[in-house]
């Protein structure tokens, strides 16, 4: 796209795209009486020789958004889902190589996860009442029963973006909303003081936050073999997750370092990780009034304000490509 004003208008179109935003897709695998759900929320955005949709109104290179639409349902029948990422890459691919006034695909993928009912050892439906009614006893829950039942799970929201401009790939997968606590083994004194400071130090505190972070793949293209996606963002969680459990912590910087210090260690395939980590603040409430002692126990949960702690890790070597502010990645 030529950044270039029109003729007669001293005027400049710059960065544009289109697409449709958030595509709900449940996709459910029917693997005999075992179903499995990939549950995804799906936005597409396109961008390239679209100067003239702006000037004249002229439809010609676009391509419609209830299209990408429809390709997002067709592509989870055509191809499945078999991970966030490979379903964005297969989109991705297509309307770049498809459409020849499209030079790049954005798609970012949110995946919600979903965590099987386990049957609590008798049949449910019409068998099990039939079977009570004749006083025949329940068949027992094997291998071969109904498993299709699931619970949404609680924790946190897995995150993908994939962008493709036809010959180099960068795809940046994370998470959001995983919320942590540590109830000891940490501790914050030794800061700076002025006459506003009125925050006494803590020796043993509570540390919680909730998780954003994003991390930026080594793969770029594909002559290169792509990552297991699925096994990497279950390892890259593992790894976050104990590395906030096993640090002594002075200070929640302290620990957003060691948990993507971890991630770059353990996973050859990540270059880049990025954290915005809210200080889940909890104060310890004043009992002596009611000639209480307060032996850490007893604490007030603040959700604001709250410090907010951001940074990147990087492998040594690489650039930092990851937005510092997440709300727009």
């Amino acid at each position: 796209m030529a950044d270039h004003p029109r003729p007669g208008r001293p005027v400049l179109l710059g960065q544009n795209q289109y697409g449709k935003a958030e595509n709900r897709v449940v996709r459910i695998t029917r693997d005999g009486a075992t179903h499995h759900i990939k549950d995804l929320n799906v936005s597409v955005a396109l961008s390239g020789d679209m100067d003239e949709v702006h000037y004249s109104g002229s439809n010609a290179n676009v391509l419609p958004t209830d299209t990408t639409k429809n390709t997002v349902y067709a592509f989870a029948k055509e191809h499945g889902i078999e991970s966030a990422e490979q379903f964005g890459i297969h989109l991705a691919r297509h309307f770049v190589t498809s459409q020849e006034p499209i030079e790049r695909a954005r798609i970012r993928v949110e995946e919600y996860a979903w965590e099987r009912i386990d049957a609590s050892g008798t049949s449910s439906g019409a068998t099990g009442a039939a079977a009570r009614s004749s006083g025949a006893a329940p068949r027992s829950s094997g291998a071969d029963e109904p498993r299709h039942s699931f619970v949404r799970k609680g924790q946190e929201t897995r995150l993908t973006q994939i962008t493709y401009d036809g010959s180099s790939w960068e795809v940046v997968s994370g998470l959001k909303d995983l919320v942590v606590m540590n109830s000891t083994d940490s501790e914050f004194w030794g800061y700076v003081k002025d006459k506003y400071t009125t925050l006494p130090e803590a020796h043993d505190r509570i540390l919680a936050t909730q998780v954003s972070a994003r991390w930026r793949f080594r793969w770029s293209d594909d002559g290169q073999p792509a990552p297991d996606w699925e096994t990497s963002y279950e390892q890259v969680r593992k790894h976050m997750l104990q590395a906030f459990a096993e640090t002594y912590s002075l200070s929640l910087q302290q620990t957003l370092y060691e948990m993507g210090s971890r991630i770059i260690d353990r996973r050859d395939e990540i270059d880049e990780v990025r954290f915005s980590l809210p200080n889940k603040h909890h104060f310890l409430v004043d009992l002596q009034p009611f000639g209480l002692k307060n032996d850490n126990e007893v604490y007030f949960a603040a959700d604001r304000p709250y410090g907010l702690i951001e940074a990147t890790v990087l492998r040594d070597g690489c650039a930092a490509r990851i937005p510092a502010d997440l709300t727009n990645l």
